[in-house]
């Protein structure tokens, strides 16, 4: 598949909220995730198909997620980015906030080798 496939692939899959569904059909074993800051208990950068699955039901078991916007994606080569908007709350706190992020992906070999979140929380 080419990098505009997977990308459209991948945005459509988050769409509909299978998340884990494009993880385990895009992402390499040896993907590097990296987040704009480290979270208690949670590094910023994470190696690993595994350690990618396990943030992400984190974030499922910590979140509830109200309302979720997607946009892109934007292609470049083999990279791509995607504009998230979610309104959230946390569930521990109860706190509730929007958030913006991109996503910025790489892809080799037809897989997703890397992917770098920034955003900001209002």
């Amino acid at each position: 598949m080419s990098t505009t496939e997977i990308a459209n692939d991948l945005l459509e899959l988050c769409r509909q909220g299978k998340n884990m569904e494009a993880i385990e059909k895009y992402y390499a074993d040896g993907i590097v995730s990296v987040e704009s800051m480290s979270a208690p208990g949670m590094p910023a950068e994470m190696t690993g198909i595994a350690a990618i699955k396990g943030k992400n039901q984190w974030w499922i078991e910590n979140h509830v997620v109200h309302s979720a916007e997607m946009k892109g994606p934007l292609v470049a080569g083999h990279n791509f980015a995607i504009e998230y908007n979610y309104d959230l709350t946390q569930k521990a706190t109860g706190k509730r906030f929007v958030m913006a992020e991109i996503g910025l992906y790489t892809v080799a070999d037809g897989k997703i080798v890397r992917e770098h979140f920034y955003y900001s929380m209002g």
